[in-house]
């Protein structure tokens, strides 16, 4: 039997962000709380995700989104990481705040934040490990946190786009311009 690998390719990718995903959720967490969420994206719903970047890049004027709408479309998954807020109770002062209590509930907790941040870093070790190409996206993940791919309340999302190609889509791009 022989297998051509661009048969098997995007199976291959998908086998890839599952280990990112377990990557992502084995990854250590402040106080040993767990408030990470993880999805993976595909087909319609990267569709849906690049039409919320395009509307945001509107009503927004920010015109990355439009260059990263397009780019998106060029993965086979994309994986999701986000948070649920929930103070830690250590008064670290990271937010900016003197005390959990005195941090107002529209400021993230630091700790949460910073454990999406160690998730994406073992998401994406994972992913170098697998020799798939990505990219780690807020606007991607503005418009999940949107569109609530996560859930409802879960914020701080960024979007781990993932491809393999013979380049890698996600790097070199070229900024897009919005049709007049």
């Amino acid at each position: 039997m022989i297998e051509n690998e661009r048969n098997i390719r995007k199976q291959l990718v998908m086998e890839a962000v599952r280990r990112m995903a377990v990557a992502a959720r084995t990854a250590p967490k402040g106080k040993g709380i767990d408030v990470i969420e993880i999805a993976i994206v595909t087909e319609e719903d990267i569709l849906r995700l690049s039409e919320k970047m395009l509307q945001i890049a509107e009503e927004k004027g920010m015109k990355f989104f439009l260059r990263d709408a397009e780019n998106i479309k060029q993965a086979d998954a994309i994986l999701l990481i986000g948070t649920r807020q929930q103070v830690q109770g250590l008064n670290c002062f990271h937010c900016g705040f003197p005390t959990c209590a005195a941090k107002p509930e529209e400021v993230p907790c630091a700790i949460n934040s910073i454990d999406v941040g160690i998730a994406i870093g073992s998401a994406c070790a994972t992913a170098a490990d697998m020799r798939v190409d990505t990219r780690v996206m807020f606007s991607a993940g503005l418009a999940a946190q949107q569109l609530n791919y996560l859930g409802e309340g879960v914020g701080s999302i960024m979007a781990i786009p993932v491809s393999a190609t013979s380049k890698n889509p996600f790097f070199d791009r070229k900024p897009k311009e919005a049709k007049v």
